[in-house]
């Protein structure tokens, strides 16, 4: 967890700073006074259960602290309503934006309006190829490599399936670079197999798609699947209940920390759930939009580094993922994620230290 507390840390600092700058009566006569600061909040589908949960109190919190206002709109899951959304948030006065983007490539001419008008733009969590805007996520590298470094020790010879995110999400792909660079030689050597129609990407990271997905490569292999990397929890939920449906219990991955999930882990139905803090990672954004919008330049926020995609480098503030197995389930407790007592439910006293 110390990755996480050395990027909040920085944040928390740029903002300090500002605010500073603005009492001493420093030359920042075109950049506004805190409590004068609108943040526009663009969540493309406001249904997953984390966003409400942790990531948008984390937000608010971190602009109330300061003074600022939040306002926000919801694009259930339309990239061309994600568009509109963005023009109409700077057309209710936003001074800067926390964007979590739908299809990382149909947003950019919002983005570059946004970055060409001299307002602000957080990347929340997901990639937007543009390099006037913040990149605050967590490692989703990492995160696919903590996946299959956790399934792999279990099932280091077989066939797998691999259900990934949306495909216009550059953290699907990201997350199944990961992936590679863990089961990659054994995939070359012929020890893992991934049966032709059991790699695939899920429309909106829908659970239900996900579930269909599994349901097809079953299909496919004559349910001969030994293990499932699965790219977020939601869709380890699909797929979990399409392995039931065969009467399958094998190693699957998820991420995200959903407190449904995590309840699966203790009862022993899903191996690992990457938890990201997302509450951090909410206080991060909104912290660092405010510093922005007071006219800290991008290139001078502290805590940041380049990250480099291709023929493009951004900056970039990377926190760092936590694997939340059956050994240390209370990590997620401690953190306030859900009680013990959800955590626990339907699962067997003392079958695993958590619950007692």
């Amino acid at each position: 967890m110390h990755g996480l507390k050395r990027g909040f840390a920085s944040i928390g600092a740029a903002t300090v700073v500002a605010a500073s700058l603005i009492g001493s009566g420093a030359a920042m006569a075109q950049s506004p006074a805190a409590d004068d600061i609108v943040v526009g909040v663009s969540w493309n589908n406001f249904n997953e259960p984390r966003w409400a949960a942790f990531d948008e109190p984390a937000i608010k919190d971190a602009l109330e602290a300061a003074g600022a206002q939040y306002i926000s709109t919801d694009a259930a899951s339309s990239a061309e309503q994600q568009l509109a959304d963005v023009e109409n948030l700077i057309s209710q006065g936003a001074d800067a934006l926390i964007i979590l983007a739908q299809d990382g490539t149909a947003i950019q001419p919002a983005v570059q309006s946004a970055v060409d008008a001299g307002i602000p733009v957080v990347a929340y969590d997901r990639l937007i190829r543009n390099d006037g805007t913040l990149y605050l996520s967590f490692d989703n590298k990492g995160v696919g490599r903590i996946m299959a470094e956790t399934i792999f020790p279990l099932v280091p010879k077989g066939n797998y399936a691999i259900i990934k995110g949306n495909q216009a999400d550059a953290n699907a792909d990201f997350l199944r670079a990961g992936m590679e660079e863990v089961i990659g030689a054994a995939v070359a050597a012929g020890d893992i197999v991934i049966p032709e129609g059991c790699e695939t990407y899920t429309d909106n990271w829908d659970p239900a798609n996900a579930q269909t997905n599994m349901e097809n490569c079953l299909v496919a292999a004559g349910n001969d699947i030994q293990a499932v990397l699965a790219e977020n929890d939601g869709m380890a939920g699909g797929v979990i209940a399409a392995l039931a449906g065969q009467g399958l219990a094998i190693p699957v991955s998820g991420q995200d920390g959903d407190p449904g999930a995590l309840n699966r882990v203790a009862l022993g139905t899903q191996t690992v759930s990457v938890w990201k803090d997302s509450s951090q990672l909410g206080k991060a954004a909104g912290e660092a939009a405010v510093a922005l919008a007071m006219g800290t330049a991008l290139a001078d926020l502290p805590g940041t580094a380049p990250f480099v995609d291709g023929d493009l480098t951004l900056t970039s503030m990377i926190l760092t993922p936590t694997p939340v197995t059956q050994e240390n389930l209370q990590v997620v407790v401690d953190g306030g994620v859900l009680t013990q007592e959800a955590l626990c439910q339907g699962v067997t006293a003392g079958s695993v230290t958590a619950c007692p």
